[in-house]
């Protein structure tokens, strides 16, 4: 009995919780459309979202395109289909790879980043003293980092697919003796924009949930600084497994566009 009403008990707090994030959610479409319209915490936002987080997509995208050269290239070889390896390898990273690792990557570097921000606010009673003196905490606060993810994070898959598509090379220049020209002329000949498009349109639905996830565990954390550790994690955990989902969706819709 008591290991059925823990599985009770922790199955209401999910799904109270994934109510309160959608009534979150909700209120954040409401505001972001109401003035006053904070452009300058945006711009400051996305400078330091976009900026903080380049270093670690553009290591992370190098090491992700000479890996997935590396692992896959003597396989090809085996079949004589070295020659394909240009085009699996961008379809591969622009279509899946790149967006899903770049998003995690944020996900732990700038949601639990929101998450301890936030958190840390509302312990202190920040968030309290901006109420207090008649401004918008959730227009201030929320709304400007949740749009400044959503608009940063396709500018960063597209930076990490970039240089990881440009790792791959280096291994095939090095391997191969594959010239930059003929790597990257096979890479756009495979490309279509139905492998761009929609790997770019689900890239702002990541932006969206990990700035929402990781404002919503900050916006009501527990008081105390454990609250704030556990906002700052609860963010990283519940936004990866969010992501996906996403993806799931994602793929799953496009691939019934294919199929028509």
């Amino acid at each position: 009995m008591s290991a059925l009403h823990s599985i009770k008990t922790q199955l209401k707090s999910f799904l109270t919780e994934i109510g309160e994030l959608s009534l979150f959610t909700g209120r954040y479409f409401r505001e972001a459309f109401k003035r006053p319209f904070e452009f300058k915490e945006l711009l400051r936002q996305c400078y330091n979202m976009g900026n903080r987080s380049l270093l670690l997509v553009v290591i992370t995208g190098f090491i992700i395109g000479l890996v997935l050269t590396l692992q896959t290239r003597p396989t090809l070889m085996e079949f004589g289909a070295v020659s394909w390896m240009p085009s699996m390898v961008s379809i591969s990273i622009v279509r899946e790879i790149g967006p899903i690792i770049t998003a995690l990557v944020c996900a732990g570097r700038i949601g639990s980043g929101i998450g301890a921000e936030l958190g840390s606010m509302r312990v202190t009673e920040q968030i309290d003293a901006m109420e207090v003196s008649g401004t918008n905490p959730f227009k201030y606060l929320v709304v400007t980092r949740v749009l400044a993810v959503t608009l940063m994070l396709p500018l960063l898959v597209i930076i990490g697919d970039a240089i990881a598509i440009f790792g791959s090379f280096l291994v095939e220049n090095i391997k191969g003796n594959v010239s930059f020209m003929l790597y990257f002329s096979q890479v756009f000949d495979a490309l279509e924009f139905g492998d761009v498009i929609p790997a770019t349109i689900k890239s702002f639905f990541f932006g969206l949930a990990i700035g929402i996830v990781g404002c919503f565990k900050g916006f009501y954390c527990e008081k105390g600084t454990e609250g704030v550790g556990k906002a700052a994690n609860s963010a990283v955990v519940f936004t990866s497994l969010l992501l996906f989902i996403i993806d799931f969706i994602a793929v799953f819709v496009t691939d019934i566009f294919y199929d028509l």
